[in-house]
């Protein structure tokens, strides 16, 4: 039998930190997946952050809703979406109850993860990672990141966010974030 990897997980205070901070400390970390008894990980490359309700292109701008109840609890917790009807993505909520939180946009694929990692939505669908894990606390089992074993030096690029252009001047923020050179980016 061979032995399953277990990973430290980043803790609670890692979260409850300016969400900036926290986008570009998960660059590296491991997105850590157990689904039907099969460990899934992979490194994050690449994320967008998105700084609450003033920001017109984040959820939250909105207010809280049903949609976005997730987006304004603890900080901590997997913000599980839909997206044209078909697709989900994956946020990471920080600073805890107001509405920021960061968007995992692609994975360096490490263990037992099949498919395509380049975008949000085929991160999650690589990963099985659905509407069901919208809440999940990410010190829990099914689903958390954790500190890479070793480690990884990398240079962190900085681009606008893709996707926004309906945010006026927030969608030429430098909000997204991403390992310079890794093949993995879903865009440069």
């Amino acid at each position: 039998m061979t032995a399953v990897p277990r990973w430290q997980r980043l803790p609670r205070e890692f979260y409850q930190r300016d969400t900036i901070a926290v986008a570009r400390d998960l660059l590296g970390t491991l997105l850590v997946r157990e689904h039907e008894g099969v460990l899934m990980a992979g490194r994050i490359v690449e994320v967008e952050a998105y700084l609450g309700p003033s920001d017109l292109a984040a959820h939250s701008s909105k207010g809280l809703t049903t949609r976005t109840a997730t987006m304004f609890g603890p900080a901590g917790h997997a913000y599980v979406y839909m997206i044209y009807g078909m697709h989900f993505c994956m946020n990471v909520v920080t600073q805890g109850h107001t509405g920021t939180a960061v968007l995992l946009r692609a994975l360096e694929p490490l263990s037992n993860v099949d498919g395509r990692t380049q975008g949000p939505a085929l991160l999650c669908q690589a990963l099985r990672i659905d509407r069901r894990l919208d809440g999940e606390d990410l010190l829990g089992e099914r689903l958390y990141l954790a500190a890479p074993p070793t480690p990884y030096r990398f240079r962190i690029a900085r681009r606008p966010r893709i996707g926004v252009g309906y945010a006026g001047v927030w969608a030429r923020r430098l909000l997204r974030f991403y390992v310079s050179g890794n093949r993995f980016v879903s865009r440069r």
